[in-house]
C-alpha cells in the first residue's frame, strides 16, 4: 500500500468552563455511566477531541502526561461501537476495535478505565500482552470481543496463531505513540496496522509528537484533525520540583527520610538491578516498599502494584517503566533517586504526580558530578526548580514531605524466592502492618525539622535503629 500524506487540519482547542460530556455529543447512558464512577467534567483534551472522535474523524491528540488522553479516546470509542453493535455483531477472534499500547501496565490501566462503562453498554473487552497465560486470551478471543486493549507483540503471536484477525476492526487507537518508538516497537505496529481496514477509523494519542510519530500519522491517518491543548514541555501549575544536592552517603537517609512521610511515594531509578537494591535497603530500614520493572514475574509486577495501589506499601521503587500509564490517585511525592537521561523522560515520571489537577512534588537527588547535567535536563523541560544543597535530618526534608515519619518491621517485609521464578525474578517484598501501641514505636517524628532525628533508642522501631546504625557506619568507612 502507497504512502499517504494526508493534509492536517489543526483545530484551536479551548473550551469553557460549562462544557459538559452532554453538550460534547455523548449519549446518556455514558454520561451517567462516567457520573457514577465520579466523572461529570471534561478535561481540555477530552473536549478537544470528542465531537471529532464522535463523528468518526481521525484524530492526533496531543496532551502532557496526566491531561486526560485516555478517556479523550475511550468515550468516542465505545459510543460509536454501541451504536453500531447491531450492524457489527461480535464475532470470534476478530475484535470491533482495538488499542495498541507499549507497557502492560499501561494495558492493564486502560482496561480498568475501559469495563465498568464497557459493562453500562453491554460491550465486552479483552487485555492482551506477555508475561500471563496465552491460553487464556486465545479463548477470550475465540468468545469475541469488543475491545481489545495489546501490546504489539502478544497481540503478533495470537495473529500467527490464528487465534486474532484484525479485518474487522473499526476503530484503531495508537496510546504513548511517542514511547511505542522509544521502545522499538514501530515496526510491529506498523506491520498491525496493516491489516486493519483502511476504512476504519484511526486515532493516535501521545505526549509528544515528533519524528517517529510523524511516520505513523502520515502512513495511516486520513486528513486527522490535531488538538493539542497544551505544549509538550508545559509543566504542571501544581507541582513544586526540588532539585537536593547530596552526597553519596546522604543519598538513602535521605530517601528514607521522603519516603517514611504520610502519604504515597514513587521512587526512580535508572536500573532494574538499581530498583531492585533500593527497595531492599528501603525496606530494612522500615519503610514499607515494593519494586516495580522487567525483571519482575508478572503476577509479582500485578502484586506489587496492587499493593501500592491500595495503600498497603507506602513507595513505590521503579524503573522508566512506571513513567507512563501508570496512574494510582493520591501519589504525592515524585522521587527521581537516579536523575534520568533525557528531559522527556523527567516529565514524564513528575507527571505521575499532580494528575487531574491535584497538588503534587517533585524531588531530584542530584550528585556532585551530575549538577551541570541535571541543570540543564530542567531547563530544557521548561521546569525551574528549588535547588537545594542539604544533608540527611535537613529541615527542608519535613517541609517537602510533611508529617510524621512511620516504620513497619523489616523482619515481617523480607524477600523470599518463589517458586517458578526465573533468575532476577524473586518474590518482592511483601510489606508489613506498621507497629501499633505505643506511638513512638510506630513512627519517627518529621514535623519537628528533625529528619531522621528519633525518640529515645529503647522507643524506636527496629528497622529504624538497624537503619541509623548502619548508616553511621556506612559514613565512617567512606
Amino acid at each position: 500500500m502507497a504512502a499517504r500524506r494526508p493534509r492536517t487540519r489543526s483545530i484551536a482547542s479551548s473550551v469553557t468552563s460549562a462544557t459538559t460530556f452532554a453538550d460534547l455529543g455523548l449519549s446518556k447512558s455514558l454520561t451517567r455511566a462516567l457520573a457514577e464512577i465520579g466523572i461529570t467534567t471534561p478535561f481540555p483534551i477530552q473536549a478537544a477531541t470528542l465531537p471529532d472522535a464522535l463523528a468518526g474523524r481521525d484524530v492526533l491528540g496531543r496532551g502532557r502526561t496526566g491531561s486526560g488522553k485516555t478517556y479523550a479516546f475511550v468515550l468516542p470509542l465505545l459510543s460509536r461501537l454501541a451504536a453500531s453493535a447491531g450492524s457489527s455483531p461480535r464475532l470470534p477472534g476478530r475484535p470491533r476495535a482495538l488499542i495498541l499500547v507499549p507497557t502492560r501496565e499501561l494495558a492493564a490501566q486502560i482496561e480498568a478505565c475501559i469495563a465498568p462503562l464497557a459493562k453500562s453498554l453491554s460491550l465486552r473487552t479483552l487485555t492482551v500482552f506477555g508475561g500471563v497465560s496465552a491460553g487464556q486470551q486465545a479463548s477470550r478471543l475465540r468468545a469475541g470481543v469488543d475491545v481489545l486493549v495489546a501490546c504489539p507483540g502478544r497481540l503478533e503471536d495470537h495473529i500467527s496463531t490464528g487465534h486474532a484477525h484484525l479485518d474487522a476492526v473499526e476503530i484503531t487507537v495508537l496510546d504513548e505513540a511517542d514511547h511505542m518508538a522509544d521502545l522499538g516497537f514501530l515496526p510491529a505496529v506498523r506491520r498491525l496496522l496493516e491489516l486493519t481496514p483502511r476504512s476504519g477509523q484511526r486515532m493516535l494519542f501521545s505526549a509528544t509528537l515528533d519524528a517517529a510519530v510523524d511516520v505513523l500519522v502520515r502512513r495511516f491517518l486520513v486528513e486527522p484533525v490535531t488538538h493539542s491543548v497544551d505544549s509538550s514541555l508545559s509543566p504542571v501549575t501544581s507541582m513544586i520540583h526540588h532539585l537536593l544536592h547530596v552526597s553519596h552517603a546522604d543519598r538513602l537517609p535521605v530517601l528514607v527520610d521522603l519516603a517514611a512521610a504520610p502519604g504515597r511515594t514513587l521512587v526512580f531509578t535508572r536500573t532494574k538491578r538499581g530498583a531492585k537494591s533500593l527497595t531492599r535497603r528501603l525496606v530494612a530500614a522500615g519503610v514499607s516498599a515494593v519494586e516495580l520493572h522487567g525483571n519482575l514475574a508478572q503476577n509479582v509486577r500485578t502484586r506489587n502494584l496492587d499493593a501500592f495501589t491500595s495503600g498497603t506499601a507506602s513507595a513505590l521503587v521503579a524503573t522508566d517503566i512506571a513513567a507512563r500509564g501508570i496512574h494510582v490517585d493520591g501519589i504525592s511525592l515524585v522521587v527521581h533517586a537516579d536523575p534520568p537521561v533525557e528531559y522527556k523522560a523527567y516529565l514524564h515520571r513528575s507527571g505521575r504526580t499532580a494528575r487531574a489537577g491535584a497538588h503534587g512534588t517533585v524531588v531530584t537527588l542530584v550528585p556532585d558530578d551530575q549538577i551541570s547535567e541535571v541543570r540543564e535536563l530542567t531547563r530544557r523541560a521548561g521546569i525551574k526548580p528549588i535547588t537545594t544543597r542539604l544533608r540527611a535530618g535537613d529541615p527542608l526534608l519535613a517541609q517537602i514531605a510533611p508529617g510524621e515519619r512511620s516504620f513497619v518491621t523489616p523482619s515481617a517485609a523480607t524477600s523470599a524466592d518463589s517458586p517458578g521464578d526465573t533468575d532476577g525474578q524473586r518474590r518482592s517484598h511483601v510489606p508489613a502492618r506498621p507497629h501499633r501501641g505505643r506511638r513512638a514505636a510506630a513512627v519517627v517524628s518529621g514535623t519537628r525539622g528533625s529528619g531522621l532525628d528519633v525518640t529515645p533508642p529503647q522507643m524506636v522501631p527496629a528497622g529504624a535503629a538497624a537503619f541509623s546504625a548502619r548508616s553511621r557506619a556506612g559514613q565512617r568507612r567512606r
